[in-house]
């Protein structure tokens, strides 16, 4: 017998389903999602709370014609399967599948490609400018969590779009959650007017008895005071209607009945409306109830008991860096350290425990962070700021006029630097090398292993300026290598087996650099490695001398290659007139897709095996005899980049 959710095509499909045919279908809808996700991973929790909310809207909202704008977009999981993308939903977040995310590409129904939090008002804001223009007139809707509503974007976004006055809806679904629990003012705001559902009541009661009723213009002015004092004695604030808006909730986000009167009454309003909607993160499945967190983002898993399968006891870069910054924190009482909304993911959780005065989640809102880490240094304490890659792009500004132009002793901590894997282009860390190297004051690292990580957060302490120390995600595999102390702007030769190449290998792409020169040797080719450790200052001398031994340099990195390391060695050796060619093995001009990191390294033609036919054929087009080498005086070479405090 063919199930609902497989009679489902098109959100067409929906308007034939009576409301026990919808809440049957959300059952299925559940039991689908909790059984694909355990086979591909992916964003569960997030997307089993909106499950009544997404038919509603579909339901009420036309998505031929009227656009939905998913913030964050990771709870677009039913979304995708009610418009089309049920046959393909096995290959979620895989290699050359349908994104975790909304993609312009994928569907019609996708008006907007999201992936970081807080851009969905923004979004909505200016295609309601576009539809008016126009003169067309169709409904435009964005969905946005009370974790995203953190995000600084999203309140100039409703300032904005409040005294604009234009057609608009913003439905806040509010679970309590971001990835982590709530933290700040609004959360608490929130939490009120949760407890006072019978302010709405009220006040809807009081608005038609004055809009009923012949009273004179003295009477009527002492009820608008009145009706505005028990706004304020209900829900303090009233933050959303003094924005401009329209408030319609609190509203039982699992009761679709209730969801669809709310997003109807929202349609006949004119003017931006909130709505208002609860529901729970993880909602019908038990495991992901109780622990949202960890269902929030979560790789394979058994369906049954919601166990993930036993990980290895390799420590991750993230542990690696909570528990080193726990072990400064207890010899240095400056030490603090502030997460966006990450705690979990950035390794920071035991260090909240053990440190709670010393301990700020700031919520989704890393631009604040930045400038409250550099009022924290210019105050005496030292800060760490642990945050991903790709979200430290949204305090770019920040970063150069708030931290780096003062020259404070910041410390960044930026997990997941490089490749991620299966969320794709929204989430890959590949681009903070290029953004940042730029930028004066600005010491950039970037360590092999987990020992070098902690070696070099030490080491942040004893520079009184901005510092910048970028790893991946994953598993902190040990070199076995000769250990060298952290000295200001060297790096490290790690072998010399001969001058056939030379390797740069930047951060983790070491371990993948020792394995090519072990394939070459076999062939009798025989190289040099060389972790340069600093990515900004560049240990020159030790480059341009190594430089001078070979016949090929290569350099292997995680990042784009424009402005990425590779470029800057470039134009180090151009300028110093080495004649040895220099191929940056980075990644090329676009957006690398999503898929597991096998195949993105396939695609990127990064793997070791392609590394090896690059150098043989490389090699085969190259004279072995001795090439010329250029004679200079290093001592006199200048140093790019500041000098060690």
């Amino acid at each position: 017998m063919t199930s609902l959710l497989e009679q489902i095509q098109s959100p067409k499909d929906l308007q034939a389903l009576n409301e026990k045919e919808l809440t049957m279908l959300a059952q299925e809808i559940r039991q689908f999602l909790v059984t694909s996700v355990s086979k591909t991973g992916g964003h569960l929790a997030s997307n089993l709370g909106v499950v009544e909310l997404t038919l509603a809207l579909h339901q009420v909202y036309d998505t031929f014609q009227d656009k939905i704008i998913w913030d964050v977009g990771h709870q677009t999981y039913v979304h995708k399967l009610l418009t089309g993308r049920l046959q393909t939903f096995h290959t979620l977040r895989q290699y050359g599948g349908i994104s975790g995310f909304p993609k312009r590409h994928e569907s019609l129904h996708d008006h907007f490609n999201t992936g970081h939090s807080a851009t969905s008002i923004s979004a909505a804001l200016g295609m309601a400018t576009a539809r008016d223009l126009k003169g067309e007139k169709h409904q435009i809707a964005a969905v946005i969590g009370d974790g995203a509503m953190t995000g600084g974007m999203a309140f100039e976004a409703l300032n904005h779009a409040g005294q604009s006055h234009l057609d608009l809806t913003v439905v806040l679904n509010d679970n309590k959650m971001s990835i982590a629990r709530n933290v700040g003012g609004l959360s608490n705001y929130l939490t009120r007017i949760r407890t006072m559902p019978v302010y709405s009541r009220l006040k809807e009661d009081l608005e038609h008895l004055m809009d009923h009723f012949a009273i004179g213009k003295s009477f009527y002015r002492t009820a608008e005071k009145a009706k505005d004092s028990i706004k304020y004695f209900f829900v303090p604030g009233v933050l959303f209607e003094e924005l401009g808006f329209t408030y319609i909730g609190p509203i039982d986000g699992h009761q679709i009945h209730d969801l669809k009167e709310a997003f109807r009454l929202a349609r006949r309003i004119g003017g931006p409306k909130l709505v208002h909607v609860m529901t729970v993160k993880g909602k019908g499945y038990g495991p992901a109830e109780k622990f949202p967190a960890k269902f929030h983002g979560i790789g394979t898993f058994d369906p049954e008991t919601g166990k993930t399968p036993l990980l290895t006891r390799t420590p991750s870069f993230s542990q690696i860096a909570g528990s080193t910054l726990e072990s400064l924190a207890e010899s240095d009482p400056r030490v603090v350290a502030i997460t966006a909304a990450m705690p979990d993911g950035t390794g920071l959780t035991n260090f909240e425990h053990r440190f709670p005065h010393r301990f700020f989640d700031v919520g989704i809102a890393e631009q604040h962070a930045v400038t409250f880490a550099a009022g924290q240094a210019a105050a005496g304490l030292r800060p760490f700021f642990a945050v991903y890659s790709s979200f430290l792009q949204r305090g770019y500004d920040q970063l150069i006029h708030d931290v780096c132009l003062q020259n404070l002793p910041v410390t960044f901590l930026v997990d997941r630097a490089g490749l991620v894997g299966n969320d794709g282009e929204t989430h890959h860390g590949v681009f903070d090398i290029s953004c940042l190297s730029a930028i004066p004051n600005l010491t950039i690292l970037s360590p092999a292993d987990g020992t070098e990580l902690s070696d070099m957060m030490r080491y942040s302490l004893e520079l009184n300026s901005p510092v910048l120390i970028r790893y991946p995600r994953g598993e902190a595999h040990a070199l076995t290598v000769k250990r060298e102390p952290i000295q200001y702007g060297k790096g490290s030769v790690l072998q010399v087996d001969g001058n056939d190449y030379l390797i740069i290998a930047l951060g983790t792409m070491v371990h993948r650099a020792l394995e090519v020169l072990n394939q070459t040797a076999k062939d009798g080719l025989f190289g040099q490695i060389i972790n340069p450790r600093f990515v900004k200052p560049l240990d020159h001398t030790l480059l341009l001398r190594h430089g001078q031994q070979v016949r090929q340099v290569y350099v292997l990195e995680e990042n784009q290659q424009i402005g990425g390391l590779g470029r800057q060695v470039q134009a180090l050796y151009q300028e110093n007139q080495l004649t040895c060619p220099v191929h940056t093995l980075g990644l090329p001009d676009n957006f690398t897709p999503q898929g597991d990191m096998n195949h993105l390294y396939q695609h990127l033609e990064l793997t070791v095996e392609k590394l090896v036919q690059r150098i043989h054929k490389d090699s085969s087009q190259t004279s072995r005899q001795p090439h010329k080498v250029v004679s200079m005086n290093l001592t006199e070479k200048r140093s790019y980049g500041k000098t060690a405090n």
